[in-house]
């Protein structure tokens, strides 16, 4: 009986398990995430602080990648996503897929953690949900600057931040270099977020992910927040969709220019040649 189930709901085409992959992974590491932020906010300090966010995102992080890493290799990152289009590792028809796959995860742990936490926001909030304010709590969801950053500042914050990101998983997968041992990946990936939100999490919460940003305001925007999500902090919204995407790329550009391009099969083995005829 159980067999016959299995097969009547196996997915075949390529594809969609890799869409079904990406939404369950990015679930994982949003509702690790957001929850570790509700908390945060809702306990008003009393249950975790700064640190608890950054650790919360770390691990669901980790855990999402060894949900989906084995199927689509786990991007959870539309910005990654897109570098990888550019640079012909991922087909362009997949593109759409991926994303829809990571925004529908993101979509789903957002209301899953609004329903978790209702009662504490009606409670905070006196069932007043807005983006600013003493009782603000749009930013459980999406990021949002910080009051004395400026929207030049946030963009450069983010641009940086996820720069950081692309080179650090270009590292610790680069077999050809000195790449991070087999299994370790993950875990390895969800210490590399962790450490941006230690380092550069102060001025803007670091997004970094377009997948993690846009799906909860679109959330929190259905949910009660209204449009002020989109039009808070100088139309702030648009700014963790554009500032990762170009920061991926340029971490890429960087990453082949001082290490990739020089790195090749082919050199070392003229090198090898070389030392091969010295030694001789």
């Amino acid at each position: 009986m159980l067999e016959k189930i299995q097969k009547a709901l196996t997915i075949r085409n390529s594809t969609v398990r890799e869409m079904l992959a990406e939404a369950l992974g990015m679930f994982i590491l949003m509702v690790f995430g957001l929850s570790s932020v509700a908390q945060v906010v809702l306990g008003r300090g009393k249950f975790g602080e700064h640190l608890s966010i950054n650790l919360g995102f770390g691990i669901g992080v980790t855990l999402g990648i060894h949900a989906a890493g084995g199927i689509s290799g786990a991007h959870l990152n539309a910005a990654i996503t897109f570098t990888h289009c550019i640079l012909g590792n991922l087909p362009w028809s997949k593109f759409g897929a991926y994303v829809f796959g990571q925004f529908l995860g993101s979509f789903l742990a957002a209301a899953t953690v609004f329903g978790i936490y209702y009662d504490a926001l009606y409670d905070y909030s006196k069932g007043n949900f807005t983006v600013t304010g003493p009782t603000a709590t749009a930013s459980i969801f999406s990021t949002y600057p910080a009051s004395n950053v400026s929207l030049t500042g946030g963009f450069f914050t983010e641009f940086v931040a996820t720069m950081m990101l692309i080179l650090g998983i270009l590292v610790i997968h680069d077999e050809k270099n000195n790449g991070a041992l087999q299994g370790t990946q993950a875990l390895l990936t969800g210490m590399l977020v962790l450490g941006i939100g230690l380092g550069m999490g102060m001025n803007t919460g670091y997004a970094i992910n377009p997948s993690r940003d846009l799906p909860p305001r679109i959330f929190t925007a259905i949910a009660g927040w209204g449009m002020d999500v989109f039009t808070s902090r100088y139309y702030w919204w648009w700014v963790p969709l554009i500032a990762p995407t170009l920061g991926c790329l340029a971490g890429v550009l960087i990453y082949k220019l001082f290490v990739d391009f020089h790195n090749q099969p082919a050199l070392k083995n003229e090198n090898e040649k070389e030392q091969t005829v010295v030694e001789t």
